[in-house]
């Protein structure tokens, strides 16, 4: 078995998680949060290939929900910026 200093343990992205989780999509944010915890314990259990399977899938999941998030404000803007403009152009404000 080999010792914990000679890996160094991956990064487990829990403000990223959670910073998605509150600010952005519940769902895929509690998903990063939970893989998020994987790293340190299969970390300090020695499983390092595991620790880095859970890193970056936390890491996918809360980019995911920023994704999402950001394509929704994306079209919300759009929608609402082209309402806009067409009520300005028509006179109708």
């Amino acid at each position: 078995m080999e010792d914990n200093q000679s890996r160094p343990k991956p990064n487990n992205y829990l403000a990223l998680a959670i910073i998605c989780t509150v600010a952005c999509c519940l769902i895929p944010g509690i998903v990063s949060i939970v893989y998020s915890t994987k790293v340190n314990e299969a970390y300090a259990r020695g499983e390092y290939e595991a620790a880095e399977k859970a890193s970056k899938n936390a890491k996918t999941w809360a980019l995911a929900g920023m994704g999402i998030v950001a394509v929704f404000w994306i079209l919300y803007i759009a929608i609402f910026g082209f309402t806009f403009l067409a009520a300005l152009s028509s006179g109708d404000y």
